[in-house]
């Protein structure tokens, strides 16, 4: 195996990997990475096997360090089923020779979640182990399952009950500049900061990914009162962005929309996940955003973050 850096002509191989991958997440395709080029200074990683591209590692550098990315939520090896736990130590040990030779000191590698996979494929995690790398940081998501999920919190069933009552239509919504906008406004007021893109980098991107990217709401008389944008990969359903206007919590219209989520649209899927409650690189844990996940029934799914130190090796 040999290795070379991602070039623009490689898109439409880049491409037709990541839709054979095991995770077959869409976040990896070029039209939704590039999108921020901008930002980030692209890094990203070829694995050829003669001539065919057998894994890809989507990254980003920063001086002597490259992350694996910078400008996603996470993003470790890409393969197919047919690169094997051998050939994956290989693999990485390719990876990180190319990266040595490239003046890299440090390798910050961003593991897919093990609920994105479609099938098992945590073969990067111990070739990470045998090439020494070590766990710096640990985010806990909030996730349900397909099968055997559990009830919903007394409080939470009161809840729903009372949106029941508050004539709320909750359906998918192509209002995505509109709902970005009270996304914005609901971060600032709570936390004193933007959301991650803008409303129109949002449409965009739901223009890119109309099976990918959908946005459901709960408007009560037309007007927006709740709502939130999922990302949908094909082993899960994941809330990208969740807001609610002050009437909307009252009518508990939130309620309303994540009900709807996990009890009609993606009721089906393997995956639910809420995201991370978690900030100062995962040490402190946001106790009441965590407790509210864990009322629908969610718990606890890592999100594991490992370093290589490159340096005299």
């Amino acid at each position: 195996m040999t290795v070379r850096a991602y070039a623009a002509e490689d898109r439409a191989a880049w491409d037709a990997l990541v839709d054979v991958s095991r995770s077959r997440n869409f976040l990896f395709r070029r039209d939704y990475m590039d999108y921020h080029q901008d930002r980030f200074q692209d890094a990203s990683l070829l694995v050829l096997d003669g001539d065919s591209p057998v894994a890809a590692l989507p990254a980003n550098r920063d001086r002597e360090t490259v992350i694996s990315h910078g400008g996603l939520t996470f993003g470790g090896l890409l393969s197919g089923p047919e690169l094997t736990t051998r050939r994956t130590v290989a693999a990485l040990g390719e990876l990180l020779e190319h990266l040595r030779g490239e003046g890299v000191r440090t390798l910050v590698y961003k593991a897919v979640p093990h609920i994105y996979d479609l099938i098992p494929a945590e073969e990067d995690l111990y070739a990470l182990f045998v090439h020494g790398a070590s766990l710096v940081r640990r985010d806990c998501s909030s996730a349900l399952p397909r099968e055997g999920r559990l009830r919903y919190t007394k409080g939470r069933r009161s809840a729903l009950r009372d949106a029941e009552k508050s004539d709320l239509k909750v359906a998918r919504d192509a209002e995505f500049a509109e709902f970005m906008q009270l996304e914005d406004e609901t971060l600032r007021r709570r936390h004193g900061v933007d959301a991650v893109h803008s409303p129109e980098e949002m449409s965009m991107l739901a223009d890119r990914f109309p099976e990918n990217v959908k946005l459901f709401t709960a408007r009560r008389d037309g007007v927006l009162r709740a709502g939130a944008i999922v990302y949908e990969t094909g082993a899960v359903a994941h809330t990208q962005y969740i807001a609610g206007t002050e009437e909307g919590y009252a009518e508990h219209a939130l309620d309303a929309v994540i009900d709807h989520l996990l009890e009609v649209e993606y009721r089906q899927k393997p995956w639910f996940d809420f995201g991370i409650s978690t900030t100062d690189k995962g040490r402190t844990l946001n106790e009441g955003l965590v407790r509210n996940k864990e009322s629908y029934g969610a718990r606890a799914v890592v999100y594991d973050t490992y370093k290589v130190d490159l340096k005299g090796s």
